[in-house]
């Protein structure tokens, strides 16, 4: 290369690169363009199978069908907030449901909508609970809160979540959109080519870090009201603290994830008997991590820490953080700096008529 660089002419070294550059654009966008084209072709197969699930349900609809054996019909839908430590988490339910026995779904939501139609809603809540050739069933996706009682449906699901310091989560948020992850490190990003650190947005006024961006935890538990997603919403607060205690059997941090499977080990073995130990030695613990991210300085954290956004964000971390705490101190103790969980510490007696 570099003797052909010394023989050519200045004027054809540039066309050179020129033709190089266009043909790496031109492999990029057919990568692009493949990833897309799968993507479509999965969505495809997946209603088609869920088409042919209700089918078979209406066809059913006449004979009474035997209910399913204790801990068989159980349903968990992790409705998994953005940058959450998610896909880490999500990676030990794939590797556990074949030896677990247990189905691991994802809802692929159009370009990741949180919010649902209300026919979806319909649809969604009716597969959850009636397909029967999925349960037990692990469901995870970017998707709000729904509440299953509104349905008229038999049974609700048990949801889980994690949560995570909101402007951590939203610094890991800007640096993914521009550097992606070690996930997939050669798919294109929507804000690649963009070298501007958060530093600099947050101190220009950039739209991709203003306080705005900050609003995601709250509206994921708080679900498909309209309230929900008005930005600094007192109302949408509460609501999600309500969800959070009433609805939820676990919500973790991401600074403590380990602690969080522990406890849905010791609560859920159907599901997660083995998570604790692959999540310790296994290879995917920590699967995705996003690249080229650099810590906000102090100034640009106290600039974020002003907005009223970040107050009710943070005042949600901070109680689903004291939940956690609560629930952590009443299920492991610490011994020897390693964490073990509780035996059983009730038992039954006085048990009366006595049988002979």
């Amino acid at each position: 290369m570099g003797l052909l660089r010394i023989m050519m002419p200045p004027k054809f070294q540039l066309l050179a690169v020129l033709a190089f550059g266009l043909a790496m654009l031109f492999i990029e966008n057919q990568i692009q363009k493949l990833d897309e084209s799968r993507e479509k072709l999965e969505r495809t197969i997946a209603r088609h199978e869920v088409a042919e699930v209700e089918q078979r349900h209406i066809g059913d609809g006449g004979r009474e069908l035997s209910p399913l054996a204790e801990g068989e019909d159980m349903v968990i839908i992790y409705n998994r907030v953005p940058k959450t430590a998610s896909t880490s988490f999500t990676n030990i339910a794939y590797d556990l449901c074949g030896k677990n026995h247990f189905h691991v779904l994802h809802i692929n939501t159009t370009k990741n909508n949180p919010v649902m139609s209300l026919q979806d809603q319909v649809r969604f809540v009716r597969n959850v609970t009636s397909w029967r050739e999925m349960k037990p069933g692990f469901y995870h996706g970017h998707v709000a809160y729904l509440d299953f009682s509104k349905y008229g449906v038999k049974g609700k699901p048990m949801y889980i979540n994690v949560v995570r310091d909101p402007i951590e989560r939203l610094v890991s948020y800007y640096y993914f959109l521009r550097f992606g992850d070690d996930y997939r490190p050669g798919l294109r990003r929507r804000k690649q080519g963009d070298k501007k650190t958060f530093d600099e947005c947050v101190s220009s006024g950039g739209s991709d870090c203003a306080a705005e961006k900050l609003w995601l935890q709250i509206p994921f538990f708080c679900g498909h009201h309209s309230e929900c997603w008005n930005a600094g919403s007192r109302w949408a607060l509460e609501q999600a603290k309500y969800n959070l205690v009433n609805e939820y059997l676990l919500v973790g941090v991401t600074e403590e994830l380990e602690d969080f499977i522990m406890i849905l080990e010791a609560a859920l073995p159907r599901f997660f008997k083995g998570a604790t130990d692959l999540y310790r030695t296994g290879k995917k613990s920590h699967l995705r991590k996003t690249t080229e991210k650099k810590p906000p300085t102090k100034e640009t954290i106290a600039k974020l820490q002003q907005s009223d956004i970040w107050k009710i964000e943070n005042e949600f971390y901070e109680f689903a953080l004291e939940q956690f705490q609560f629930v952590r101190a009443h299920a492991v103790r610490e011994k020897d700096g390693e964490l073990y969980v509780l035996a059983q510490s009730f038992f039954y007696e006085k048990i009366y008529p006595k049988v002979n």
